[in-house]
């Protein structure tokens, strides 16, 4: 079972990629991943099964939960319970959020 991971390099390859993100952890109890958008970049996820906690890496934007839009900051987290619309907008830099799902990425 690995138990170290790089989160700079998984950053550096999805900015070369056609994702926006990457889970590097999905186990039955815990999901971890990365997500990277670009400026103008659509994030397009739908609700998920497990609640979820966002951790704001770098960069700037909104995160609407549930029909209400709060501004990020570098080093602020958000939690999101399961089946709760959400997603990223608005950002003007490059956005880098470590993500964590209390159950698998599904």
């Amino acid at each position: 079972m690995k138990i170290k991971f790089d989160t700079t390099e998984y950053l550096n390859k999805l900015k070369k990629s056609s994702s926006y993100f990457h889970t590097f952890i999905n186990r039955e109890s815990l999901a971890a991943g990365i997500l990277f958008l670009k400026p103008g970049e659509n994030d397009t996820q739908d609700p998920h099964d497990s609640d979820e906690i966002y951790y704001i890496l770098d960069g700037n934007g909104f995160l609407e939960i549930n029909d209400e839009s709060y501004r990020l900051k570098k080093g602020q987290a958000y939690f999101v319970a399961k089946d709760i619309p959400h997603h990223f907008y608005g950002n003007t830099k490059n956005l880098s959020v470590l993500y964590f799902f209390g159950g698998p990425d599904s």
